[in-house]
């Protein structure tokens, strides 16, 4: 099996946070290489824990992805990311 995730990147002073909105998991490392591998790692971990428990399905389900696919994905899509201003 495998699952389409998006990987949101940001600088937080000295480090790189590294986000997967879709599971709601963040992780962190001194470069951006090492904050992606790192989210990756806890990614996983958490998936293989959630199907060691029986509850990987009902997992991936509340997140909103559709299990009809071989690859999941979400029923949604993220088509653009771009900062804005706003005056206030």
């Amino acid at each position: 099996m495998r699952i389409k995730l998006t990987e949101e990147l940001w600088k937080e002073g000295n480090m790189y946070v590294s986000y997967c909105p879709e599971l709601e998991i963040a992780s962190c490392g001194e470069t951006i290489e090492q904050a992606k591998k790192n989210l990756k790692e806890v990614i996983l971990i958490n998936l293989e824990e959630t199907r060691k428990m029986g509850t990987l399905e009902k997992f991936l389900r509340e997140a909103g992805f559709d299990d009809t696919q071989e690859i999941l994905v979400l029923r949604k899509e993220l088509v653009g990311f771009t900062p804005i201003e706003v005056s206030l």
